[in-house]
């Protein structure tokens, strides 16, 4: 018997340190985001002027219509290039330090509502190479050169753009966001995504392999599967957290880069380059199945963990892609209240804010915090601050909410849109939401999100999404309509008056009856029943000896009569 119980509990414990979790589709994920690696050079080069010269090419894929912005009022003095082959909006601000240049044939339109003079427009070719001569030869030298897709903002930051090394230009694969004098904002990479992430374990630990070290149980275990059907074969990786374990699936004639891997352990079916050791590491495995219990289970077991911290499984696109684990996501993504005043304290000239209310007159701000039952209606004002003062206005294209926790739920979430002046909302719009769908939903803690577009002169483009938090509790439920009565101290008094008052009453009335007809308030149940039955033979008790003096005629008589009637029956 106790063989069996240790069998049933070792079952339980094995079964306990496998978990495991369906992938669904997402839109987003909290752990890996995509960006393409671009071409782009970096050198140390600065003119005779003091001036920086740098170059940035523009491409807009995937949206209908393109709105950019610049604000480079803290640029160091610096020549700026821009060319692209797209029809686009830009918005810009700059200080008198900057000159931008752009080809006479470019249909880039810039807007602004300060002066023009620093506004350059020249012929200069359209290819990569050329581009990189044609300024080497008009400024001496080019200090970068930068490809970005889907730019949203791009702010400079008051420090030099140059990088130690070679004075000459080489384009190659690299990833813009690392270039430290500027700060790039664009629309995430579309790919398809899913993910997952098994419930927490309170015993993990009790779950975890023999081997694990007590040091590594706080390192998370995440598990990246690209499967077999997806192009993409070249990826670059990350890593942006401390104390992580990375498990790499792909295809076979997969590529993995990995280009900070001092914090990491990592494990591939797939070779992995390490550049900065200069060192290739064939396939540590075998795993041609792309099904996600098969390369979960592979996982744990290759890690001899009890649990992981998240699974993705993607079909990116693009030739050569840059996976970042942990991090900052793109800040397009993360608009908000919270994640603008947490990621960042520099000035954001351009961001989307969301103000909720709890009235259609727009004047009780919603605390972030306060709960809102779900047959209630709440108000949104999104607003955006922008460059200076050129004037946005928003359209909101579509709304949803999504449950927080380790399986999120996503609910598309209607609204309709609530009249605003001109006058009160220059940069803003009101609209208003219903949460009823939300009744039948277990969760409480919800990220309320909407998607815009911002638009400048009945031109439009891709603002981005902007979240905000949302605590939803369930109404009061009314069993009996009712009403219900809140007794005080003076209500309480006035019934125990009441009874005391009725209590005396009574008790006169029965003295009253007592006085009446001579019978005491407690009733002789022998002269009762005598009285009811008299053809019993018994004989009958006077019920008192001492009448009182008013009853003595009429008592008297009655007995004498009761008593004469069985003596002339027996005669």
């Amino acid at each position: 018997m106790d063989s069996l119980f240790s069998l049933l509990c070792l079952a339980v414990v094995v079964s306990a340190s496998h978990q495991m979790c369906d992938p669904v589709e997402v839109s987003d994920n909290s752990w890996i985001y995509v960006k393409a690696m671009q071409l782009g050079c970096w050198t140390n080069f600065v003119g005779q002027d003091k001036a920086e010269v740098h170059i940035l090419k523009l491409s807009f894929a995937g949206t209908d219509v393109k709105l950019f912005s610049l604000n480079m009022t803290d640029a160091k003095p610096m020549n700026l290039i821009i060319t692209s082959r797209d029809s686009a909006h830009g918005l810009y601000q700059i200080n008198a330090g900057v000159n931008i240049y752009k080809s006479n044939t470019s249909t880039l339109v810039l807007h602004t509502n300060g002066p023009r003079s620093n506004i350059h427009s020249v012929d200069f070719p359209s290819e990569d190479e050329e581009l990189l001569r044609w300024a080497t030869r008009r400024f001496g030298g080019v200090t970068s050169f930068t490809t970005l897709e889907n730019l949203s903002l791009l702010l400079s930051r008051p420090t030099e753009g140059t990088k130690g090394g070679s004075r000459e230009c080489l384009l190659q694969s690299e990833d813009p966001s690392e270039k430290h004098f500027m700060k790039i904002e664009a629309a995430p990479l579309t790919s398809s995504l899913k993910s997952c992430s098994p419930p927490p374990e309170p015993e993990k630990q009790l779950l975890r392999g023999p081997s694990a070290n007590d040091e590594d149980t706080t390192s998370e275990l995440h598990i990246i599967n690209i499967p077999e059907d997806a192009n993409i074969r070249n990826l670059s990786v990350r890593v942006d957290m401390k104390k992580s374990s990375v498990f790499l699936r792909g295809p076979r004639g997969t590529t993995w880069t990995f280009l900070n891997p001092q914090h990491t352990k990592f494990c591939s079916n797939n070779e992995i380059v390490l550049p900065a050791m200069a060192h290739r590491i064939q396939p540590l495995f075998d795993l041609s199945s792309d099904q996600a219990a098969d390369v979960q289970r592979k996982a744990l077991d290759y890690f001899k963990a009890g649990t992981f911290t998240s699974y993705t499984e993607m079909r990116p696109e693009g030739s050569q892609l840059l996976l970042v684990l942990g991090g900052e996501t793109p800040a397009v993504t993360e608009t908000g209240t919270e994640a603008m005043m947490s990621t960042t304290t520099e000035p954001r000239q351009m961001s989307l804010l969301m103000q909720l209310y709890t009235s259609p007159d727009f004047r009780s701000p919603l605390d972030p915090n306060t709960k809102v039952q779900s047959d209630k209606r709440i108000y949104a004002e999104i607003s955006v601050r922008t460059l200076g003062n050129i004037v946005l206005t928003i359209k909101v294209m579509s709304c949803f909410v999504r449950s927080k926790g380790s399986c999120p739920v996503v609910q598309a979430l209607p609204f309709i849109p609530e009249f605003c002046s001109s006058n009160l909302c220059p940069t803003s719009t009101r609209l208003s939401f219903s949460l009823d769908q939300l009744q039948e939903l277990s969760s409480t803690t919800w990220d309320l999100e909407c998607s815009v577009k911002l638009c400048y002169s009945e031109q439009c483009g891709d603002g981005g999404r902007v979240k905000r938090n949302l605590e939803v509790t369930q109404p009061c439920q009314q069993t009996l309509n009712t009403p219900c009565f809140d007794f005080g101290l003076p209500g309480v008094l006035g019934i125990a008056f009441g009874g005391f008052l009725i209590g005396v009453l009574l008790i006169g009335a029965l003295w009253f009856i007592k006085i009446k007809t001579g019978y005491p308030t407690g009733l002789d149940m022998a002269s009762s029943l005598s009285s009811s039955c008299p053809c019993s033979g018994a004989k009958q008790q006077p019920s008192s000896s001492n009448p009182s003096a008013s009853e003595n005629s009429s008592a008297n008589a009655s007995i004498g009569s009761t008593q004469s009637t069985p003596t002339s029956s027996m005669a």
